[in-house]
């Protein structure tokens, strides 16, 4: 048995570290889905691959010992939403980590609308923002069911101004805010630098 404080890999380390066209791919969906590191790519590839292998197993079977372990497989990815009811073992084989990333509580949060990007609805998953059947949830990996899928939301007070302010909507508030007859200075921030530093002594 291992020490349980330091528990196992769920990854593994690519053969070829430095191969080209996987190093571009991995970019690539490191920048669309808004990734902090590439082991998070490694996970979703190691789910992927266990699904694979498992398929693979299955088809070296009999009809008779494959029907209920199949079944079993099937069943396990139509509830996370990367298959259909429809769907065979060779569905299974032609699963791709794209797939599995669009799954991630993350993508979700973004595809229902309540964060502009990626890097935002990180922000407001791990800061404790979002919630699914009203349970907070703060890991942007976290693989989304396919009948939770419409029970994502805000935890607690929702995020109303989640459209960030242009610089010119932003200058036009504080002019309004200004007394009639007086400038806004030129950089507002530098005006208030010597106040605040005035402050802190």
């Amino acid at each position: 048995m291992g020490d349980t404080k330091k528990p196992k890999k769920q990854y593994a380390r690519p053969r070829k570290p430095w191969d080209r066209n996987r190093l571009e791919s991995e970019t690539k969906l490191k920048e669309n889905f808004g990734l902090k590191n590439k082991r998070e790519i490694r996970s979703a590839e190691a789910i992927v691959r266990k699904k694979r292998q498992n398929a693979r197993m299955l088809l070296a079977l009999t009809m008779e010992k494959r029907e209920k372990q199949q079944k079993e497989l099937l069943q396990s990815l139509e509830k996370i939403g990367l298959l259909r009811n429809s769907a065979g073992v060779d569905d299974v084989l032609s699963l791709s980590v794209t797939e599995m990333m669009e799954r991630r509580l993350q993508t979700q949060v973004v595809r229902k609308g309540l964060a502009n990007t990626m890097k935002q609805a990180r922000q407001f998953i791990t800061h404790g923002h979002i919630a699914i059947n009203g349970r907070k949830v703060s890991s942007p990996g976290y693989i989304v069911r396919k009948n939770e899928e419409d029970h994502i939301g805000f935890y607690g007070k929702p995020i109303t101004n989640a459209n960030p302010e242009t610089k010119a909507e932003t200058k036009k508030k504080f002019e309004e805010a200004l007394p009639k007859g007086e400038e806004a200075p030129a950089n507002p921030e530098a005006e208030q630098a010597p106040i605040e530093a005035e402050g802190a002594q």
